[in-house]
């Protein structure tokens, strides 16, 4: 690559991201180039410097040219691997994207493309393997119980934690650890079996300014009092069954090492009502909020307050889409299905990786301050309820079903509930919602008398329409659910019950198919 002196960066926008990203940049020749590039993060950090402002609070303008710019040169990488340049070519992909709608073009990857591109042989890297200076990170397949695999530049994995630390320290954790004691930052993830979040979600919480990092993994009662007894405010960081069984742990901690509990990031789908209810009565200054992550991107989006459920996207860190069955991007309000691109990718590149999750797309966050994406998590893919022909949001078809009995006076799910899960026998055409609670027998006897097996189909019937997208709300009525025949159990079982099926990790999947 042709050294270059650079000029004094010009006034406008795209001149100023031309200069950040100039054109011997732009359009690397060779895999030794792709080696030489300066990474993304140092342009980031020159163009702080250069608007005088942090890049998360500069105007939407500047950030959405910066990243378009990095989207063409990661075009223009790629075309550099045989694999890759077949595919884009395959789509009638022949030119670097000039705009968004351009970018929308290219197609959409999924787990299959995933591994046939960074597994066995990863012949979908752009710097080959074999150079060094990688790290592999596995997941073990929670969902399809297939392991895959992904593989990173440590320079750039490096990069990605500092710029996401940074974010974290600067825009969701400082409202909480305040003070002159030491804050503290856990986490109880695994980092074994080359389980991927221990280790990506790991190096971000070590990347927060001002904090001291705890990799607590799996915690007993007894260590978990230990920690935290330390001087200070305390934040931990763990999947959703982590983050319950906090309640538990700390039911015989002493009060003040409770009082230092301030914040609750749970990292996998939603923290059931019930959870949430009990550990705000046992540690009384706890926040709970969402730290969503997945094996390909180790912060997709921060929930910042509880006041709200949307997650901020972290600006530069990712390119988030969350887009329709064609790949396009959804409104505002609408439901898509969650798309990450890494921008950190020199040397590994994986362009709009869909990751298997739906997203509700909300109005970005502007004004003073912070400016950056925002959506709010809608379910896993696979959370969905089928009846006959008919596909129904499983997450949607819970949150109606739940008001439907609370406001028959039988029962709030959200406050009895430990874990709920929908099994679907589709040879009896029967939906069971497992519900596991305290008191099985009361719960049942209640259920039973005040409803009966023709109330509880009624109840059925009146909430799973609602659970249709608005663009498909008339596809279903009462009459035209009760025509498929499926009905409807609701079953109350105890904790840890083997009738609601749990993943290798320990986590709940809402949906279950039984033949």
């Amino acid at each position: 690559m042709t050294s270059q002196t650079a000029a004094a960066p010009p006034g406008g926008t795209q001149e100023l991201v031309n200069w950040l990203i100039p054109e011997w940049e732009l359009v690397p020749k060779s895999i030794d180039d792709v080696v030489r590039l300066p990474s993304f993060a140092s342009k980031l950090y020159e163009c702080e410097r250069v608007c005088r402002t942090p890049y998360a609070e500069l105007p939407h303008e500047t950030q959405d040219a910066l990243v378009l710019r990095r989207l063409q040169q990661m075009f223009h990488t790629v075309m550099l691997n045989p694999l890759w340049r077949e595919r884009l070519e395959a789509a009638g992909v022949v030119r670097a994207p000039e705009s968004y709608a351009a970018w929308q073009r290219i197609p959409l990857s999924d787990k299959e493309t995933q591994r046939d591109f960074f597994m066995d042989t990863r012949p979908g890297v752009v710097v080959p393997h074999s150079q060094g200076g990688f790290e592999v990170v596995a997941s073990g397949g929670t969902s399809s119980g297939s392991p895959l695999e992904v593989i990173y530049s440590l320079r750039e994995l490096r990069d990605t934690y500092a710029v996401a630390g940074r974010f974290m320290g600067d825009y969701q954790l400082s409202r909480y650890l305040t003070g002159t004691d030491p804050k503290w930052l856990l986490t109880t993830l695994a980092d074994y079996q080359m389980w991927s979040s221990g280790t990506m979600v790991g190096g971000v919480l070590q990347s927060v300014p001002g904090v001291n990092f705890i990799g607590a993994g799996p915690v007993t009662a007894p260590v978990l009092e230990h920690v935290f007894s330390y001087r200070g405010p305390k934040a931990l960081m763990g999947i959703s069954a982590g983050i319950a069984i906090l309640a538990e742990l700390g039911a015989h901690m002493n009060h003040r090492a409770r009082e230092s509990f301030r914040v609750a990031l749970y990292g996998s789908g939603v923290l059931p009502q019930r959870k949430r209810s009990e550990l705000k009565a046992l540690y009384p200054n706890l926040t709970i909020l969402s730290y969503f992550a997945a094996t390909q991107a180790e912060t997709i989006g921060l929930q910042l307050s509880e006041e709200t459920p949307e997650l901020a996207a972290v600006p530069g860190l990712h390119l988030v889409e969350i887009v329709d069955e064609n790949g396009r991007w959804v409104a505002e309000g609408e439901e898509g299905e969650l798309v990450v691109t890494r921008l950190h990718a020199h040397e590994a590149p994986l362009l709009r990786l869909k990751l298997g999750d739906r997203m509700v797309r909300r109005p970005r966050l502007d004004g003073p301050g912070l400016k950056t994406q925002r959506f709010e998590f809608a379910g896993r893919t696979g959370d969905v309820l089928h009846l006959n022909d008919s596909q129904y949001s499983a997450v949607r078809a819970y949150g109606a079903l739940r008001d439907e009995l609370r406001t028959a006076g039988v029962v709030d799910l959200d406050a009895v509930a430990h874990e709920i899960q929908f099994v679907n026998h589709r040879e009896e055409k029967t939906i069971t919602l497992y519900a596991a609670v305290d008191d099985v027998q009361g719960l049942n006897y209640r259920t039973d008398t005040m409803l009966g097996p023709y109330g509880l189909q009624r109840l059925f019937v009146t909430a799973l329409p609602r659970s249709l997208s608005l663009f498909n709300n008339g596809e279903a009525n009462a009459a035209s659910i009760e025509k498929t025949g499926y009905g409807l159990r609701v079953k109350f079982v105890p904790r840890h019950s083997p009738d609601i099926e749990r993943t290798h990790v320990g986590k709940v999947p809402l949906v279950r198919d039984r033949g």
